[in-house]
C-alpha cells in the first residue's frame, strides 16, 4: 500500500516547539500497538480466502483517505487508526498463511523479526547521526510510483522479476523509513503522532513483505 501522508507546508515550527522524545515515544507506542492488532488480525482469521482479503483491503485503504479529513480529531482518528491495522491483519492472512505452509514458520517469524530489528537500526541511525534525507522524499515517491506502476504492467506483461521487484521495494520503503524517522526528529513537520504511526506501519508492512518474498522465495519452497 503506497498512500502516504505529507508534510505540511506551512508548517515553520515554533516557539513551543514538539518534544521530539515524547512524539517519538508516542508514535512508536501507537505503531507497536497498531502491529499487535494486525497480528491479532492474521490470528483471528487465519482461512480467509482472497476475496475477503480484497475487501479488507479496500476497506482499510477507505480509512486511510478518511483519516486525512479527521485528521485534527485525534480520538477518532485514533480509533479509525486501530481499526485500518486489524483490516490490514485481515488482508494479510492469506499471504502468511500461502507463506507459512509452502516455506514455513519459521520464515514468517524471521521476516517479522528482520523487519523489527531493522526499523529499529534505522531509527537509531538517524537519532545517533542527524542523517536528514526528507529533501529526497520527491525523488523516493516517484520511484514508489514508477514500482507500483511496473508492477501493474507485470502482471499481464513479465518485464521485472518477483525478486528484483522486491528488492525495488525493500530499497525505496528503507529510504522512506529513513525520511520519517527524521521528521520524527525534527518534530513531525506539521503531522500528527497518528499520521506519523500509519507512515511508519506502512513503511514496516511493506519492508515485511518484500522480506518474506526474498526470504521465502515466492513460497517455492516447502518443508513437505
Amino acid at each position: 500500500m503506497a498512500y502516504r501522508f505529507q508534510p505540511n507546508p506551512y508548517y515553520r515550527g515554533s516557539a513551543a516547539q514538539v518534544n521530539t522524545r515524547s512524539l517519538l515515544g508516542q508514535v512508536l507506542g501507537l505503531t507497536a500497538l497498531g502491529m499487535c492488532l494486525t497480528a491479532l488480525g492474521v490470528y483471528l482469521f487465519p482461512n480467509v480466502d482472497f476475496g475477503v482479503s480484497r475487501i479488507a483491503f479496500f476497506a482499510s485503504f477507505v480509512l486511510l483517505i478518511i483519516m486525512q479529513f479527521v485528521r485534527q480529531n485525534g480520538p477518532l482518528a485514533l480509533v479509525m487508526f486501530y481499526a485500518f491495522t486489524f483490516l490490514e491483519g485481515i488482508f494479510l492472512s492469506p499471504i502468511v498463511g500461502y507463506y507459512a505452509h509452502t516455506a514455513g514458520n519459521d520464515v514468517v517469524f524471521n521476516a517479522a523479526l528482520t523487519t523489527g530489528l531493522g526499523m529499529f537500526a534505522l531509527g537509531a541511525i538517524v537519532y545517533a547521526t542527524g542523517l536528514d534525507l526528507r529533501r529526497f522524499q520527491g525523488i523516493f515517491l516517484i520511484a514508489l510510483l514508477a514500482l507500483v506502476v511496473i508492477g501493474i504492467i507485470s502482471f499481464w506483461v513479465h518485464i521485472i522479476s518477483p525478486t528484483a521487484y522486491s528488492w525495488g521495494v525493500l530499497i525505496i520503503f528503507t529510504g522512506l523509513v529513513l525520511i520519517d524517522f527524521a521528521r520524527l526528529r525534527a518534530g513531525g513537520d506539521g503531522l500528527t503522532p497518528v499520521q506519523m504511526a500509519v507512515s511508519i506501519y506502512l513503511d514496516a508492512i511493506n519492508i515485511f513483505l518484500a522480506i518474506l518474498q526474498l526470504t521465502g522465495g515466492g513460497g517455492r519452497r516447502s518443508n513437505d
